[in-house]
């Protein structure tokens, strides 16, 4: 029997990744410019490293620095993505952090916590899809793929309560464009993984051991940025649009719905 690949043509196509200079947003930002577009890669706290992302990537891919804790940056990165490029046709929401926070830790503390959590993983989505959606409102259309987290759907352990909290408001916004939008040709996906071997997963495997990240597997390793990286791009290319709305679970079956 003939063996057959599917292709997946991205050309023409510009996109915008947050929290691409490292891990999922690395590997994502990298698939995407494989298939053709041309990616806007954003990082923060190492630049250097958001360029060489870049280069990496050729096809015009651009590095661009907003600090995500700022309620002004999401807006202004956006902004200057198109004044660059002309045109986002894909928002990748993927940038986010998770904090540890105790519930013994003091108030003060828990309160920025909290805060600085929903600035990143919550404010700046928000920002971010209402600058894209009214965007595609212009140019006929476009693509959002939110990177969440399995934790939206089963919950975390108490310390990181913020964290799955901020994830499960993702997943709601996501479905509300989805099912508000279509007909305008904005879709809205989410992607939600479990551990991936990347740098927050290396700090927590360092501070709680590794069974509390394998123990839960069914597969035989660890989830790597490039198992999540094709979902991505398979979404961002239109061929999975009638999948509007949905969750798709990468988690290496730790977590099945």
């Amino acid at each position: 029997m003939e063996e057959r690949l599917m292709n997946v043509d991205l050309t023409g196509k510009n996109v915008l990744v947050t929290g691409a200079s490292r891990g999922i947003g690395r590997a994502i930002a990298l698939r995407m410019a494989a298939a053709g577009a041309r990616v806007a890669v954003h990082g923060f706290s190492n630049l250097e490293r958001a360029t060489a992302v870049a280069a990496a990537a050729g096809n015009g891919a651009h590095a661009f620095a907003a600090d995500l804790a700022d309620r002004r940056a999401p807006g202004i990165l956006f902004d200057e993505v198109v004044s660059r490029f002309g045109r986002v046709d894909v928002l990748v929401n993927n940038a986010g952090i998770s904090l540890e926070m105790p519930i013994s830790m003091p108030d003060d503390k828990w309160e920025l916590a909290w805060e600085k959590t929903m600035a990143v993983n919550v404010r700046a989505v928000e920002i971010l899809t209402r600058r894209a959606v009214r965007h595609f409102g212009k140019i006929g259309g476009g693509r959002l793929i939110h990177i969440a987290s399995r934790a939206a759907f089963r919950g975390d352990t108490p310390d990181y309560v913020a964290y799955a909290a901020s994830k499960g408001a993702v997943v709601a916004l996501s479905k509300t464009i989805a099912r508000g939008l279509g007909k305008q040709n904005i879709m809205s996906f989410v992607i939600a993984p479990g551990w991936v071997r990347t740098d927050m997963a290396a700090e927590f495997i360092e501070r709680h051991g590794e069974e509390q990240v394998t123990g839960t597997l069914a597969l035989p390793r660890l989830t790597e940025p490039d198992d999540i990286a094709p979902m991505v791009v398979l979404l961002a290319s239109g061929m999975a649009d009638h999948a509007t709305g949905t969750s798709i679970d990468i988690n290496a079956g730790s977590y099945v719905r």
